[in-house]
């Protein structure tokens, strides 16, 4: 009899922040707005998945949706036990958002916007039928679709042209430093000279060098980390704003590298599959950069712990012996 109870509690514990509980009819109602969103916004999300399959700049895109179940699965406990109650806020926000929506295709005809308005529907829909609670607890996981959506041609080279420009400018001053070579950076492109002889062509930092896919991949999975990784809030800052110069670091190393392979080695590995593996690289390299300032921070908080816990052992050994 004893047995049975254990047993019916164990069931009971690991039931308890189970998907499970939500019950079937939730489930239901999940698929049916799931539906009705996909139905809204079909085309917008056939487009996105486009550009996924076929840009490698945003091939990343794929994992986006698997990081943001993977953030709502950490909120398993709080979301399965509390008590969805609506909110007409929510009603109030969807009917925006659906308002907005042809607005965006019809009058202002800006294609960005189309997708984007995906994110504010679906926290919309949350917020109308689970209140703030359940939006407290989902909002990240919803805005993290963010990282998915592909910027429009015009601004991603608005982005990009500045990044090939530093970067150019950059590696033609290493390269400088070598001895009987001279290069000069002319926009994106890098002149050289090396021992009196012009090579030819000269070496364009084109747009897949520009670090754009390395910076979008890298912020994407930067805020994933920094959010599953407890530590004090302006840690978590500091890692996020550090994926920008961290990403534009790694692109900077790739270009000088290649322009090394170009000129003083031969220049059929610094193109092609070479190039694009040379690209991969730099990924654990802007990971390891980013564990390393991690450590820092991390190491940084044990030394000044130990610290203030001597300074109290010193304290209360004063006051004990007055």
């Amino acid at each position: 009899m004893e047995l049975g109870i254990n047993t019916n509690q164990q069931t009971g514990e690991t039931q308890q922040g189970s998907w499970g509980q939500l019950g079937v009819h939730t489930y239901i109602k999940m698929a049916i707005i799931a539906i009705a969103l996909y139905l809204l916004y079909n085309n917008e999300i056939y487009s996105i998945v486009h550009r996924w399959v076929n840009d490698s700049s945003w091939s990343h895109g794929f994992l986006i949706p698997v990081f943001s179940l993977y953030f709502l699965h950490q909120h398993k406990k709080e979301i399965v036990e509390l008590e969805p109650k609506i909110n007409y806020a929510g009603l109030f926000f969807l009917i925006c958002c659906l308002i907005f929506f042809p607005l965006v295709i019809f009058v202002y005809k800006f294609g960005y916007f189309k997708s984007l308005v995906i994110i504010p529907t679906i926290a919309s829909v949350v917020l109308f039928l689970g209140g703030w609670k359940l939006l407290k607890q989902t909002w990240l996981p919803i805005a993290y679709m963010v990282f998915a959506m592909p910027l429009p041609a015009r601004i991603y080279n608005d982005i990009t042209i500045p990044m090939r420009r530093l970067a150019a400018t950059v590696a033609a001053q290493i390269l400088s430093l070598v001895n009987h070579l001279e290069a000069t950076s002319s926009g994106v492109v890098i002149d050289v000279v090396y021992k009196g002889i012009r090579m030819e062509p000269a070496l364009d930092v084109a747009e897949a060098c520009s670090g754009m896919r390395l910076l979008m991949a890298f912020l994407a999975l930067g805020v994933a980390m920094a959010y599953l990784h407890y530590r004090p809030l302006w840690q978590r800052l500091v890692l996020l704003a550090s994926t920008i110069p961290i990403a534009i670091l790694s692109n900077t190393i790739r270009v000088t590298i290649t322009g090394f392979i170009y000129i003083l080695w031969d220049p059929k590995y610094a193109q092609g599959i070479y190039h694009d593996m040379l690209g991969m690289l730099m990924l654990p390299l802007a990971f390891g950069l980013y564990g390393l300032l991690a450590w820092f921070m991390s190491n940084l908080m044990e030394e000044e712990k130990q610290q203030v816990e001597e300074e109290l052992i010193i304290t209360r050994q004063d006051s004990s012996q007055r």
